[in-house]
């Protein structure tokens, strides 16, 4: 069907395309075709090494070389520029982003804003008066435990040109800080499961100043922006400021604003409310 449009779908920091089976499951039954990508040295191109299995060797894990190194967000942004291409012989395209994901979104519409018909950003950065890192400073972030993830940092990421995060760690304060990040709404499986579906290195460039949303290209795509209204990870005081930043960039192409209930995971753990939402801004 040439009009159909095929959502192409960008997971965030130290996830991948495995996370949204079941959201392209709910959206598959609705008649709609997706696609999800998986970024540079992620998904089956990631690094696991052996000291990240059971018994784990901390110390050996500490040095261990990953293939994540000196990717950077033009890498991910040429990656979903390819599925996009390959994606429009078909029809139309819907670019869905979630987390740090919308860093590679904004980055993919300021330079080929001709192969997205629709950008939607899932509690995910829209960077626009100031890069991402800078944010954390800001107000809206101020009961956002920006080290959470520290407590299970493995490695010195400056010598590893990356940073990596054991997610396997049986720490209780780690897996506390997590879940008050990520999961507060998930059940103790669900949480751990999910968990198990991150990998344990990211790349470390999340863009500049350069990088945050354009008007005369980024501005120019119909956008949607879906706040996730109990997110400790992204709060929704600063999603909705990035929506006020952006609407103040382009007032002629606002942001058409939806809401889910739930954390920053819980629509891709319970995601049919959010494939009945995607379903319906395809018909726009």
């Amino acid at each position: 069907m040439p009009n159909q449009p095929t959502f192409i779908l960008v997971h965030g920091a130290f996830a991948n395309s495995f996370s949204f089976a079941p959201l392209q499951a709910e959206l598959g039954l609705l008649g709609h075709r997706s696609v999800a990508v998986d970024l540079p040295g992620h998904g089956f191109e990631a690094t696991s090494p052996a000291s990240y299995q059971a018994p784990q060797d901390l110390d050996a894990l500490a040095t261990e070389p990953g293939s994540i190194k000196g990717v950077t967000l033009a890498d991910n942004a040429a990656r979903v520029i390819e599925a996009l291409e390959r994606a429009k012989r078909n029809g139309p395209t819907i670019l869905v982003s979630h987390s740090r994901g919308g860093t590679t979104a904004t980055a993919v519409a300021n330079a080929r804003p001709d192969l997205i018909d629709r950008i939607v950003y899932v509690s995910a950065w829209c960077p626009v008066d100031l890069e991402v890192g800078d944010y954390y400073a800001e107000p809206e972030m101020a009961d956002v435990d920006a080290g959470s993830l520290s407590l299970a940092l493995v490695g010195n990421p400056a010598e590893l040109g990356l940073l990596r995060v054991n997610f396997r760690t049986a720490d209780p304060a780690a897996l506390a800080a997590f879940r008050h990040a990520f999961a507060a709404d998930l059940t103790d499986d669900e949480f751990r499961v999910f968990l198990n579906t991150f990998q344990c290195d990211e790349n470390l460039d999340a863009g500049t100043y350069a990088d945050r949303a354009q008007a005369a290209t980024w501005g120019r795509i119909p956008r949607t922006y879906v706040r996730l209204a109990d997110d400790t990870s992204l709060p929704p005081a600063l999603q909705d400021r990035m929506i006020r930043e952006a609407d103040t960039l382009t007032p002629d192409n606002p942001f058409d604003v939806r809401t889910l209930a739930g954390s920053h995971l819980r629509w891709l753990v319970h995601p049919k409310p959010a494939a009945e939402l995607l379903a319906g801004l395809a018909a726009l």
